[in-house]
């Protein structure tokens, strides 16, 4: 690929330090790499915690419906919705479960800006392409992959498609930016795999958002040269934790 065509549609906004929220039984937790079962609640109360993320300065927020992704419908719409009434300015995006336009219609309607595609992406190519022409600019797919091939169905089963190859189908489907998550780091506070990352975006031609093992400044700086192919930055436990400052983080990328 040329690198005309990999940064065709690159955006030249800074890049956003993005909080996740992720909802499982009700509750705002965080997994590691991706088990149901080696789960960190860290509040039962999902909307207190995106007020907490906003007050910090976020300006988009990423919710996850880990229930949904594993069930193959949405769980926590309630509670993604509650979100969205109370930030009705703040850009939101979400995935898990979704694998229905009425779906997405849903969603869009009650204010959230984004609906990620993940495990339906894989499976039906089309079904991107279809949402993409009935909700054009509000469609993300998310690409998780273990050892760089996409996993699907909450992060269930490792299929033999390699993440390149995927974010390539899409590139011309009208897709506003892929979410990357590397599962093998995600949540394990081992850092952002910046090479994997960055790969995909020149492969696939389209703005990435990182995701998976941020878990200081340090990750930040080291994503930061790569603005015109990286539009965000996911961070989970770091924030939580307190090992990333959010405000801090993104006035570093501000600058």
């Amino acid at each position: 690929m040329s690198d005309a065509r990999a940064t065709s549609q690159i955006q030249s906004a800074p890049m956003l330090i993005i909080p996740a929220i992720d909802l499982k039984d009700g509750k705002c937790v965080r997994l590691k790499q991706g088990r149901m079962d080696d789960d960190t609640v860290f509040s039962d109360d999902p909307v207190s915690m995106a007020s907490q993320w906003v007050d910090a300065g976020a300006r988009r927020l990423h919710l996850v419906d880990l229930n949904g992704a594993f069930d193959g419908e949405p769980v926590h719409k309630s509670v993604a919705l509650d979100i969205a009434r109370a930030y009705p300015n703040l850009p939101i995006q979400i995935g898990g479960g979704i694998r229905m336009l009425s779906t997405i219609e849903h969603y869009l309607q009650a204010g959230i800006t984004y609906a990620i595609i993940g495990t339906k992406a894989v499976e039906n190519p089309e079904f991107v392409e279809e949402a993409c022409r009935e909700f054009a600019g509000h469609i993300i797919v998310g690409i998780d992959a273990k050892d760089g091939m996409v996993a699907t169905h909450g992060w269930a089963n490792v299929t033999d498609i390699k993440a390149t190859e995927l974010a390539k189908r899409f590139h011309d489907a009208g897709v506003s930016s892929i979410v990357y998550t590397d599962i093998a780091r995600d949540g394990m506070m081992q850092g952002v795999n910046v090479e994997q990352t960055v790969n995909l975006a020149k492969e696939g031609g389209l703005p990435v958002i990182a995701s998976g093992g941020v878990t200081n400044l340090d990750d930040v700086k080291q994503l930061k040269p790569y603005s015109e192919l990286i539009e965000g930055i996911i961070t989970g436990r770091a924030i939580y934790e307190g090992t990333l400052d959010l405000g801090e983080a993104q006035a570093l990328l501000d600058g």
